[in-house]
């Protein structure tokens, strides 16, 4: 069965000099026409669970036959991973910047007028190696501007250089306190159904900065503008983030879980040559739109009342605040709910806010997938 190599890629170097480096893992594929893989998790310090889904993923793998080229990226943030005060880990911002380590990736903008008249003439498959071979190699040029690029941007260029040499693109995070969320790109919802998440952000077409967004929206972009012209296709790569429950732990059980999700999305795409079934559960959507941020009202103490994953009735308790410098008024308590229906997917992690902090993220106008 499928046997995995092991290498590393340099992404930086520390200021004594040492290298950073991630580890990377491959199974080659026996079938050069099977899509490929590309895997990565711990881009944000604290997010490990990936590591352990990419473990088990790993150890299913070599029980299979694998068709199509998979690459894995555990641990893809050094600097990230060991930035750490006390017990807690602070990878999320770069420390130099202060930039959202998945808010980092290379936006190329590319002039579709003037390069699809320059390729058009090209079967489809000979497109899309041009196309790909085009944002490669604007990520290696990216890596060598005469004037440099940052720590954070070097990282995110060097992963996704990477990502835009496979047709699949899975990016593993978690939330602070979460329940397990899929973001998948509207063109691509049907995907869904096959990993072992309940709940799914639906995705437009716009670069936000993140992984997904930089794997899938310049093959998006290229389609529509094939369609204007009158030349249809289907998008050729698909990029999903899965959120795979909280930060700061590590679960094998439920690594296992996750795994055999993707496992099921690779079978369903021909990846592996055995067929593996995707899990019997409840699937439930909404659009980007509708996921909602909500921001305490007033600092304070926070008690969060509402459970993540469930959904919550309009008007049920959210949050309970509690200002000790306010005892003996009315204001010392105050329960906050929210006015429509909806599920939290996540809340913030300590219970010390900030007036302003982003308390809850929650899903609304929640259809079934």
């Amino acid at each position: 069965m499928s046997q995995v190599k092991q290498s590393n890629i340099q992404v930086g170097e520390l200021a004594t000099g040492q290298a950073l480096t991630i580890p990377l893992y491959d199974f080659i594929g026996s079938n050069a026409s099977a899509p490929s893989v590309y895997i990565q998790a711990n881009v944000h310090g604290a997010e490990v669970q990936g590591n352990a889904v990419i473990y088990q993923l790993m150890t299913l793998l070599e029980g299979y036959d694998v068709l199509g080229n998979i690459k894995l990226a555990p641990l893809a943030n050094p600097l990230g991973i060991n930035q750490k005060s006390g017990e807690f880990t602070l990878g999320r911002f770069d420390p130099i910047t202060g930039v959202n380590w998945n808010r980092e990736y290379f936006d190329h903008k590319v002039d579709l007028t003037a390069w699809y008249a320059k390729h058009q003439h090209l079967s489809n498959a000979a497109l899309f190696d041009a196309y790909r071979e085009m944002l490669v190699e604007s990520c290696q040029a990216r890596l060598t501007l005469p004037f440099g690029i940052t720590t954070g941007h070097r990282l995110a260029v060097s992963l996704q250089s990477m990502a835009h040499q496979a047709d699949i693109v899975l990016d593993l995070h978690t939330g602070p306190k979460s329940c397990k969320h899929l973001y998948c790109p509207e063109y691509d919802i049907d995907a869904a159904r096959f990993f072992s998440i309940p709940y799914t952000l639906v995705i437009p077409n716009s670069f936000g900065g993140a992984m997904d967004e930089a794997a899938f929206c310049p093959w998006w972009q290229l389609t529509d503008f094939a369609a204007q012209q009158g030349r249809d296709f289907e998008v050729p790569v698909s990029a999903f983030t899965l959120e795979l429950a909280s930060q700061e732990r590590i679960d094998l059980a439920d690594a296992l879980d996750d795994a055999n999700g993707i496992l099921a999305y690779l079978s369903h795409r021909g990846v592996v040559r055995e067929k593996v079934e995707p899990a019997n559960m409840a699937r439930f959507g909404c659009y980007l739109k509708d996921y909602k941020k909500f921001h305490a009202p007033k600092a304070g103490l926070i008690e969060y009342c509402a459970a993540v994953g469930q959904p919550l009735i309009a008007g049920e308790p959210l949050v309970n605040i509690l200002r000790m410098d306010l005892y003996g008024t009315d204001d010392a308590h105050q329960v906050i709910s929210l006015p429509m229906d909806c599920v939290p997917i996540l809340h913030f992690a300590s219970a010390s806010v900030h007036q302003g902090t982003e308390l809850y993220k929650v899903m609304t106008n929640v259809f079934t997938l």
